[in-house]
């Protein structure tokens, strides 16, 4: 790759940029957007955030359970809320939230628009609410990619797409403060048939779901689609869930064990029943759920028994192949979890069972040696948590069918209102196997690995901050491509400046060493080494006035530098976010460029979207990306977004579904969405 111009470098230090940072956790969405090496379509958070935006937690009757909702405080926060209630009784004003231990400025700045005081409702009287004065709100999401890729051009016969690009979302919720929600999801991906061929029901998808919560001693009861979280993920957590950022204190898995679930995603979530009973001390949950899945099924001309060599997971319908392998599997899948509360924590028991029609049998390479096999599968856990004054512990020891065990301990520390530190240990069998475990690790799921993680965030002085994280790990046992034991560490720095509510500059510097098979090795067994990656971004946030705000980023990369086929890239981005007074419409600008070496120095960034949905493309090759985001309030029910996004490259470097692409546009993409609230 070509120097990167100084000039460019300098105007990202002197180029004012968009507002203040978002709640959406925008770093952690990247990293989980290049480890997964897609978009989550799981939006959750975003609509709990919206919902609580527009109709505000009343802090003088949330428990922690509706505090974790807001995926805002961690856990040593809200202990240190519930006990300041406790101890004062109902909260007068929101001036108060500055008297709590652990809220800092910062924090409570985020939270105000989603918090307010006011009257505690008994539920007798809520409860008579339910059904009549809660929010409608009806949604339709189309997008589309202009170029059409090769797939649309074969016929049916010749495996060829059987829809059009275009892609439909729609979804109709009605929701009662936090106490009462019900709905229907729908989705078609581009390339799936719409009202036809083997899609004569219209979407691809459909999901429904009632939820209920605080209902006597029914704590949650859930009919329909929703999603179970177990312990820190070790045997099953199947709502959006991140691993390593700044973030250091979001270690830890928190979130209610039963959730609605109402996104477009079509694997992480159960579909039948489940219920949370609290008596006292004592609460209790199970659930069993049936439903059909996607996967690819092979013959077994010995034993004479069809077998599945992996579940398909993207959701993906558009060709024949697909659609024969399209809901080809039943799954039952049963379990819950018993917990003993304590006033500072709790102890809990967690166990889930799988079973399938068809057996399980993944391909037989080497770093498949422990996967399970069978129709069958259960995983048993404990899990517990405690905060002893600034001190929070908690952790999960789990064992498989087979009897291999998995092991997580962490704790979180507040030294005072200036340090938090944060420290996790893990040690998981390499033979250890769960179906849907989603645990704070570095490999996708929980197995094969050992590991020790700390984190510190430092307040020094207003407006600054440092915060920082090392992880050391060991893999036991093979990977998918990684023909050998092996392991890495992986550490980041980052600097933030805020001297004021409208500006933010953090720079920040990552490295990850990790085993890896080495580059251009050909034989059956590769020869690893240590591969890595190296990152510095710098970024700079500015409100210049109520209607202005500016962003820009820069972002270098270097892949195996000094090593065999090392890579290098840059990307450089200005925003620009317009909002006038007074005005029922708003807009938003990105000009980006990049050139990288290659797919390996790929660099990914979060892009403001129309609301609820995730954009964060890789970019790699050499070129340009815009895109113009335009709101417009029509009235006072009525909301409708459309976004415009285009890359320009400028060379024959990146790849397409007809091969090596040209110089020329690419990846045009609109979007527009409408949203219909009443009552």
């Amino acid at each position: 790759m070509k120097k990167v111009p100084i000039i460019l470098l300098l105007l990202s230090l002197i180029h004012t940029v968009v507002s203040r940072a978002q709640e959406v956790p925008e770093q952690q969405l990247e990293n989980l957007a290049a480890e997964t090496e897609s978009d989550t379509e799981d939006d959750q958070q975003i609509q709990e955030l919206e919902h609580f935006r527009r109709h505000p937690v009343n802090l003088n009757e949330a428990g922690a359970e509706e505090l974790r909702q807001l995926a805002l405080l961690n856990e040593l926060q809200i202990t240190s809320f519930i006990n300041y209630r406790r101890l004062t009784g109902k909260l007068l004003h929101l001036l108060e939230l500055q008297a709590i231990p652990g809220w800092d400025l910062a924090t409570i700045r985020q939270l105000l628009p989603y918090l307010k005081i006011g009257a505690v409702m008994s539920m007798a009287a809520e409860t008579g609410q339910r059904f009549r004065q809660g929010e409608h709100q009806l949604l339709l999401r189309m997008g589309q990619l202009l170029e059409k890729g090769i797939e649309y051009k074969k016929r049916a016969e010749e495996n060829g797409y059987q829809g059009s690009p275009l892609q439909l979302m729609f979804r109709y919720t009605y929701r009662f403060k936090n106490s009462l929600q019900y709905g229907i999801t729908g989705d078609k991906d581009a390339g799936e048939s719409f009202f036809k061929g083997r899609q004569k029901a219209g979407f691809d998808f459909y999901s429904v779901h009632l939820f209920a919560r605080r209902l006597g001693i029914i704590q949650s009861l859930a009919i329909g689609d929703f999603t179970v979280n177990l312990g820190q993920g070790l045997i099953q957590w199947q709502s959006l869930a991140f691993k390593k950022s700044t973030a250091i204190t979001a270690v830890k898995r928190q979130s209610a064990v039963l959730r609605p679930y109402h996104s477009a995603g079509e694997f992480n979530f159960q579909r039948g029943l489940g219920i949370t009973i609290r008596k006292g001390k004592l609460e209790s949950t199970v659930f069993v759920s049936l439903r059909k899945l996607s996967s690819n099924i092979n013959a077994d001309t010995v034993n004479q028994e069809d077998y599945v060599s992996s579940l398909l997971t993207g959701g993906y319908h558009r060709n024949n192949s697909e659609l024969e392998d399209r809901h080809n599997l039943s799954q039952f899948s049963a379990g819950g979890n018993f917990q003993y509360r304590l006033r500072q924590g709790h102890i809990g028991w967690n166990m889930v069972y799988y079973r399938y029609d068809k057996p399980l049998q993944k391909r037989p390479e080497p770093y498949n040696l422990f996967a399970w096999r069978g129709r069958e599968w259960k995983n048993t856990s404990i899990d517990y948590s405690y905060t002893w004054r600034n001190l929070h512990f908690f952790g999960e020891a789990a064992i498989d069918q087979a009897g291999y065990a998995s092991l997580l301990n962490g704790i979180l520390v507040s030294t005072d209102n200036k340090v938090d530190l944060s420290f996790m240990h893990r040690k998981l069998s390499p033979a250890y196997q769960s179906v849907q475990g989603n645990a704070f690790t570095e490999n996708t799921l929980p197995s094969n690995e050992t590991g020790f993680y700390m984190g510190i965030s430092i307040r020094p002085y207003t407006g600054w901050k440092l915060d920082g994280y090392l992880d050391f790990y060991r893999f036991p046992w093979l990977k998918y491509r990684v023909d050998a034991p092996g392991g890495g560490k992986d550490w980041v720095i980052q600097l933030s400046y805020s001297p004021n509510r409208e500006t933010l500059l953090y720079t920040r510097y990552r490295r990850e060493t990790k085993t890896g098979n080495e580059a251009g090795d050909t034989a059956i067994l590769h020869v690893t080494g240590l591969i890595a990656r190296e990152s510095w971004r710098t970024q700079l946030n500015y409100k210049v006035s109520a209607m202005w705000t500016f962003r820009s980023r820069v972002e270098l990369v270097w892949y195996n530098r000094g090593g065999v086929e090392a890579e290098s890239g840059f990307l450089g981005l200005l925003d620009l976010l317009y909002k006038p007074l007074m005005k029922p419409w708003s807009g938003g600008l990105r000009l980006q460029y990049g050139e990288t070496d290659g797919y390996n120095s790929r660099i990914y960034a979060y892009e403001n979207d129309v609301l609820y949905n995730y954009s964060i493309p890789a970019f790699s090759g050499k070129g340009f990306r815009y895109y113009i985001n335009v709101q417009l309030d029509a009235g006072d029910r009525l909301t409708i977004w459309a976004k415009w996004a285009q890359t320009l490259f400028l060379e024959k470097k990146y790849a397409t579904d007809e091969g090596e692409g040209s110089v020329g546009k690419a990846g045009s993409l609109f979007k527009l969405q409408l949203r219909y609230i009443f009552q």
